[in-house]
């Protein structure tokens, strides 16, 4: 036979096997709707830092509980633009941050909320000054970095270019160069979080039809490296950098339209897995999962409509209880160490005994209290959960790009929160003052 032949009868072959697609595998529509339903429940529980991310993902779901979307909406509005009389009577209302701000920008899209009217134009132009501010630390005071975080930069330039709205050119140009630079790291690591929410962000932009060719031609080019770059960083295990941060990274692939690659089926099977263990505990990694596996992202907001929705989410689904954790009655000892470098002494070095079960948090508390004065800490709420912010009175002041970083003996960095992570018998912890 001719090798032109063979060569033809080949390529037919290959055609013929079928596709792997970015898909849900049968028999996981029960696992995604009690994902639903728990970020549902989230959104109703009181105690609950309110965040912008779990509506989204609730608008961006194929199944409604229309009434408590709306309830909950209501109580972003309430917060995020409280009325004249409520502000007020509560004092002078604190100011969000860019990332929080962008991420009720994006709510209010996935609402289909009216825009053009004086609150929307007001919210609009508050995030421009936000990014605004951003782009001057970068070039003339923070050394390449903005106030916040390149991730939270980036989520702001995403929640414009999904309003239709034009982003400011040298604003667009600080995120490229920073992508050029490899800046979207923590500490000396790629942050893959960072580098996916940017793609977001550049894949975004590329399709506006806004910007001038020469600018759409670097952003494509940002785009290829920002993908090129999550994939490679794929385990043998699917997951993009960690399970953690694999869901943006899927949404990104979704977004660039590389669901046909067997690298998205991978790290598919990857999240499903670790969703049916119970690894996703945390409301905002579950928020941003919840899209990918209905195969969507953060980009197909801003083409909802919001219309023929129906109630479909509370029909009888048989769901594991809630993330509450029930503390066992066996005891373990976790040794707890500070240390603050460059200084060779460590701050703090103690051995603590607790439930089983405890979390991160439950072993700073219990080591608190066991001796006054001898350990304590501060927290900041934030949308991920608590950060910790001080340990024996050590914290980062203005400017200085230093954290807490949390670490399990002697040097593996943990990929959990301090609400999330629960240590186990014997373990080693160490909070070792860092920069970032």
């Amino acid at each position: 036979m001719e090798p032109r032949v063979l060569q033809l009868l080949l390529i037919l072959h290959v055609l013929a096997l079928p596709v792997q697609l970015c898909e849900i595998p049968r028999g996981n529509s029960a696992l995604i709707k009690c994902l639903n339903m728990e970020l549902l429940r989230l959104s109703q529980d009181l105690s609950e830092e309110l965040n912008p991310s779990v509506y989204v993902a609730l608008r961006l779901s194929a199944d409604h509980s229309l009434k408590k979307e709306a309830q909950y909406l209501q109580r972003l509005k309430d917060v995020f633009q409280p009325s004249t009389s409520s502000s007020v009577a509560g004092g002078q209302q604190k100011q969000p941050n860019t990332g929080r701000l962008a991420l009720y920008l994006l709510a209010l899209r996935a609402a289909c909320q009216d825009m053009d009217t004086l609150l929307g134009r007001q919210l609009v132009t508050q995030l421009k000054y936000h990014l605004h501010k951003e782009k001057e630390q970068i070039a003339f005071k923070g050394n390449g970095r903005p106030i916040t975080s390149y991730y939270q930069y980036s989520l702001g330039v995403l929640a414009l270019c999904v309003h239709g709205k034009k982003i400011d050119t040298h604003v667009i140009q600080k995120l490229l160069n920073a992508e050029k630079h490899n800046k979207f790291t923590h500490g000396v690591k790629l942050s893959m979080d960072t580098k996916a929410m940017a793609g977001l962000a550049f894949t975004c932009l590329e399709q506006a039809n806004l910007y001038e060719p020469r600018l759409v031609a670097a952003i494509n080019l940002a785009i290829q490296r920002v993908t090129g770059s999550i994939l490679q960083a794929q385990t043998t295990k699917g997951t993009f950098g960690n399970i953690f941060s694999s869901p943006l990274a899927m949404q990104l692939l979704i977004a660039t339209g590389m669901s046909k690659k067997p690298e998205c089926s991978k790290g598919m099977d990857a999240l499903l897995g670790s969703l049916e263990q119970g690894h996703f505990q945390n409301p905002m990694i579950m928020s941003q999962l919840l899209p990918v596996l209905d195969g969507k992202s953060y980009l197909d907001i801003a083409t909802m409509e919001c219309r023929a929705e129906q109630d479909t989410l509370e029909r009888d689904t048989r769901c594991p209880g809630s993330r509450t954790v029930i503390l066992g009655t066996k005891m373990i000892t976790v040794h707890l160490a500070v240390e603050h470098p460059p200084s060779p002494e460590t701050l703090y070095n103690h051995s603590i005994q607790m439930p089983f079960g405890s979390s991160l948090l439950d072993l700073l508390r219990t080591a608190a209290e066991q001796g006054p004065g001898q350990f304590t800490f501060e927290t900041q709420n934030t949308l991920h959960g608590p950060l910790l912010t001080a340990v024996m009175g050590v914290k980062a002041s203005n400017g200085e790009r230093r954290y807490w970083q949390l670490l399990q003996a002697p040097d593996t960095s943990l990929q959990k929160g301090i609400s999330d992570y629960q240590p186990q018998d014997g373990e080693s912890i160490i909070l070792k003052f860092s920069p970032w």
